[in-house]
């Protein structure tokens, strides 16, 4: 009995490490779910949907923007996992030769590519064009580009592109890019003409680059 005590002390010790610890570990996670929300409420979430689990590759022989902005943003997958993004934000563009790709694997079938093709004569035509990419690649061209802009200040392309507070960003009046090829998650437009269309799904890994 004079033991009792003695152990008693030790659990309660034991309990409260152990809410020491389930305290340290369950901060981060608050502090996230604080930063998503205060993301959310500061338009840095990029796509307005879920993002699907794929990624798809876009290339085009050029592309012609004006009022161009860039800036870091987070998609949101079905699952609610965060994806970070670099948003490419252009009031009206023109590509020459889009190419649009997507592979899928399936059970016992293996890879299925559905690709799609448009303005191989009239370039296709977009207009508050978002692109939420995570790898980009080309020549580019810029006129009175600013570098180091904070994003939330963002005022050269759409109405909606701009990012949070103190995070960095880059505008431009006009960009020119030749031999564009880009990795995204998502792509959203007000408008999307894509004169010459052509889809087609074929077995096999078929991508645009």
């Amino acid at each position: 009995m004079t033991g009792s005590p003695h152990l008693s002390d030790d659990h309660s010790e034991s309990g409260r490490v152990r809410w020491r610890r389930f305290a340290v570990l369950t901060v981060p996670a608050v502090a996230v779910t604080a930063g998503l929300g205060i993301a959310l409420a500061q338009g840095a979430l990029a796509a307005s949907f879920a993002v699907s689990g794929q990624q798809f590759k876009v290339s085009a022989s050029s592309l012609e923007g004006e009022g161009f902005a860039q800036y870091g943003g987070v998609d949101v997958n079905a699952r609610e996992e965060l994806i970070p993004v670099a948003v490419t934000a252009i009031r009206e563009a023109k590509l020459h030769n889009l190419c649009q790709s997507v592979v899928t694997t399936l059970p016992v079938i293996g890879d299925i590519s559905l690709n799609l093709t448009a303005g191989k004569k009239t370039p296709v035509e977009a207009s508050n064009l978002f692109v939420d990419a995570t790898q980009l690649a080309g020549d580019a061209v810029f006129s009175n580009i600013e570098i180091g802009r904070d994003a939330s200040t963002l005022d050269k392309g759409p109405a909606d592109a701009q990012g949070m507070q103190d995070l960095f960003a880059q505008q431009a009046d006009t960009v020119r890019i030749t031999g564009l090829q880009q990795t995204a998650w998502a792509t959203n437009a007000g408008t999307f003409k894509l004169s010459g269309l052509s889809m087609n799904v074929s077995k096999g890994k078929k991508e645009c680059f």
